[in-house]
């Protein structure tokens, strides 16, 4: 059915953790793909004994590296990017299936509602606790209460974990590398889509996943997306969300019922302008942040010792 794609960077523990959700909520059967991000904590001995189709990095190349990797091996027509701290629930491909039925269009980005055991502020997020390390993590309670909080879908919201027709994803360019390791690449990828013609973005309720919480990125050196974001795009991603990503619901309805393409085209903004006149002339980015980040992620693809 699916093409799972997941990043994963020494987090064994959580990395078993999901992939045996998967294995066990799952309604269809699923091609699972990892790409191991050094792995010396033992996880490619791991999922080397598993089976798993998987690649191999000597060093962390980064989420938008990492997942352009698997998205070039996936087999299926829709791939999913799970990151391997996130546990799936009971439905959660079930509620992909029906949201794909039930859109006009195969140009959308569909994306899973999160739980999590603390609250973040974010409106979408469903705070629940069922553990904040695989240690302590209860699965018992998490069946039972997982969809006790009562959730619609969200229109024009971008999440985590992200379902989309792999010709698109291709068509784009996937995560560009200029987000590397991967700060903001998740807005970036949303503004390439929009541009595309894409007005299809919702948040599916009944599609949940458990995040224990970022339990990789407090370890790598951050780039400044929202920086790149905006020398990019001349745009904030502020912006860009208020001004276009939210309106997306109406503006496919608009298309819908008009049957045309309704132009909603982004505009740079002054603001925005203004901020990326500002980076370009006292900085160096993005270049400076990759640099910052790792010296050459390119060659550690070129060097490994990938068998997928």
């Amino acid at each position: 059915m699916f093409s799972v794609l997941i990043p994963t960077w020494n987090n064994l523990a959580y990395l078993k953790l999901c992939v045996e959700s998967i294995r066990k909520f799952s309604s269809y059967d699923h091609e699972i793909l990892i790409h191991v991000n050094d792995g010396s904590d033992g996880t490619l001995e791991w999922v080397r004994s598993q089976g798993l189709k998987h690649s191999h990095t000597k060093k962390n190349i980064g989420v938008c590296l990492s997942v352009n990797h698997l998205a070039a091996q996936a087999k299926n027509d829709w791939i999913v990017y799970v990151n391997d701290d996130m546990v799936c629930c009971p439905g959660w491909d079930t509620a992909f299936v029906n949201a794909i039925k039930s859109s006009k269009t195969d140009l959308a980005l569909f994306f899973s509602a999160m739980i999590q055991p603390y609250d973040t502020g974010h409106p979408c997020v469903i705070v629940q606790d069922f553990g904040s390390t695989p240690s302590d993590f209860d699965e018992f309670k998490m069946l039972e209460n997982y969809m006790s909080v009562t959730k619609t879908d969200v229109e024009g919201q971008g999440s985590q974990p992200t379902l989309v027709l792999r010709k698109w994803w291709h068509l784009v360019g996937g995560y560009s590398l200029e987000f590397s390791p991967g700060m903001s690449s998740d807005d970036d990828l949303l503004m390439k889509f929009w541009v595309i013609g894409c007005r299809n973005f919702r948040m599916i309720s009944l599609s949940r996943f458990y995040h224990f919480g970022s339990k990789s990125t407090h370890r790598i050196r951050r780039n400044r997306g929202g920086r790149a974001f905006v020398m990019k795009w001349g745009i904030t991603q502020q912006e860009f969300h208020s001004r276009y990503l939210s309106k997306s619901g109406q503006l496919a309805a608009e298309m819908l019922e008009a049957k045309q393409s309704i132009q909603r085209f982004p505009h740079a903004t002054l603001h925005g302008k203004l901020k990326r006149a500002a980076y370009g002339i006292f900085g160096n980015y993005p270049l400076g942040d990759l640099e910052a980040w790792d010296t050459g992620p390119a060659q550690h693809i070129a060097a490994d010792d990938s068998d997928v």
